[in-house]
């Protein structure tokens, strides 16, 4: 049917991955295209079917779910991510949030959830487990340092900001150095005093930051 959902399932577990299609295939308006038990076959499944969601565990082999979404995003590949995970952590939750998923879901969520969470994304909705909707308390909170942080920018080096708007485009360290004429070493160095400049720390932050500033670093 035309107003069907299309939906792309990866988990390693194949006894979980197995009763979750079960579940989500019992909505007559949602229909799981294919699955995947790493995130290379989820990848290349997403990039030749195209579904209109990509319900995906975070600790998937080979590429974990958040370096699958930031390869969605990079390749500009028209999905929507729901991450479902056992993973009750804020700071999991906010990674999830900052690259760009559009929701959060605990693996013990009752069957109902799961299926209203793809229909309320699908409808162009963010959806996040009940049980951890005071982690979005905090994310406004989060925002207003992220924005101090910003302020920063300006204490940048015109090479550091050419090594951010590259960082922002995608591009590995390797890339930046063939580009700037220099050693990749070089670039690790810049990479560690923009963090530090900008007091930032942690996984994918650094692209995180290049991405959201993007424009300002024109």
């Amino acid at each position: 049917m035309s107003d069907e959902i299309k939906l792309v399932v990866a988990d390693d577990h194949p006894i979980v991955r197995k009763g979750l299609v079960q579940i989500i295939t019992a909505a007559p308006e949602i229909n799981v295209l294919a699955e995947a038990g790493d995130g290379e076959t989820a990848l290349k499944l997403i990039k030749e079917l195209r579904p209109d969601i990509a319900l995906l565990d975070i600790n998937l082999p080979g590429m974990t779910g958040f370096d699958l979404i930031l390869k969605i995003e990079e390749k500009k590949l028209p999905v929507k991510v729901i991450f479902l995970t056992m993973h009750s952590e804020e700071e999991l939750f906010n990674e999830a949030m900052d690259l760009g998923a559009q929701g959060y879901l605990l693996k013990d969520s009752a069957v109902s959830e799961i299926v209203e969470a793809i229909k309320r994304v699908a409808a162009g909705h963010s959806y996040i487990s009940a049980a951890i909707t005071a982690y979005l308390l905090n994310r406004s909170r989060r925002a207003t340092e992220f924005t101090r942080k910003s302020k920063g920018l300006a204490d940048l080096t015109p090479t550091e900001r050419r090594v951010l708007r590259l960082i922002a485009e995608y591009k590995t360290s390797k890339d930046i150095a063939d580009e700037l004429g220099t050693h990749y070493r070089t670039v690790e160095n810049h990479r560690t005093n923009i963090c530090r400049k900008l007091d930032i720390h942690g996984s994918h932050v650094l692209l995180r930051f290049a991405l959201r500033y993007k424009t300002e670093l024109l």
